[in-house]
């Protein structure tokens, strides 16, 4: 089973912290850990069984890659994206993904695409069984094991922090039912792979990130009542009537 270890390899050690950064990291993506959660230094020391200063040091860690904030007297939080912010890491992802795709195709090989049909396999399977951690880690999985196939180790580090980063964006401003990406969009590029189409799978590409970001329910931040009547709908006719 593919794993958030071996999407970004360069974060996990053998050592304590970072087996706790492991786990912090993986409760965050995986949306265990909601944006904006609160992550307190006391709690965190007593659940991993280590002292506040090592907690301390994993939380400077998790600020450093941007996925959570450290704020002075309110402590760390689950990183929120704001909605420039998620608009640019996608925008980032697609330039970066789509430009580096004509060496994808020209080292792509049939072990490669057995690989990439077996994570799709997986991530259908996930989906199915609703298991919402699976498909977003297998989602990740198939960009950046996509990218791999260049034998661009730079930009596939890159692009597997920048998966980090947009499950939280994901998790921000995404539907409720939204667990990564959706399994018909990367059986398609799958496709176009093996076909070796390399301005087809550039174009279908840009399709994929307009429909992930167009998924995305941006809606000003404030202090606005929920839409009460949409909300209610459904139970309004099973009201008894007035007297």
């Amino acid at each position: 089973m593919t794993s958030w270890d071996g999407l970004n390899s360069a974060y996990f050690t053998l050592d304590k912290d970072d087996h706790i950064f492991n786990a912090l990291v993986t409760s965050i993506v995986e949306h265990q850990l909601l944006p904006g959660s609160k992550l307190p230094e006391e709690a965190l020391a007593e659940v991993f069984g280590v002292s506040r200063t090592g907690i301390r040091r994993v939380l400077q860690r998790l600020a450093a890659v941007q996925l959570i904030t450290l704020t002075p007297k309110r402590g760390a939080q689950v990183a929120t994206p704001d909605i420039d912010t998620s608009r640019d890491l996608f925008a980032t992802r697609r330039m970066l993904e789509c430009a580096n795709l004509p060496a994808v195709v020209a080292h792509c090989q049939p072990p490669h695409l057995a690989a990439m049909r077996n994570i799709v396999s997986e991530e259908q399977q996930a989906h199915e069984a609703h298991d919402g951690a699976a498909a977003i880690r297998l989602s990740a999985a198939f960009h950046v094991q996509l990218q791999a196939i260049s034998g661009n180790a730079v930009l596939t580090e890159l692009v597997s922090q920048l998966t980090l980063r947009s499950s939280l964006v994901v998790a921000a401003w995404g539907a409720p039912w939204q667990q990564g990406c959706r399994c018909l969009d990367h059986d398609a590029l799958l496709a176009l792979l093996k076909k070796r189409d390399v301005d087809a799978l550039v174009a279908q590409m840009h399709r994929h990130f307009d429909a992930i970001v167009g998924s995305l329910r941006f809606e000003p931040a404030g202090d606005t009542l929920p839409d009460f009547a949409r909300i209610f709908a459904p139970f309004q006719a099973t009201l008894p009537s007035k007297e």
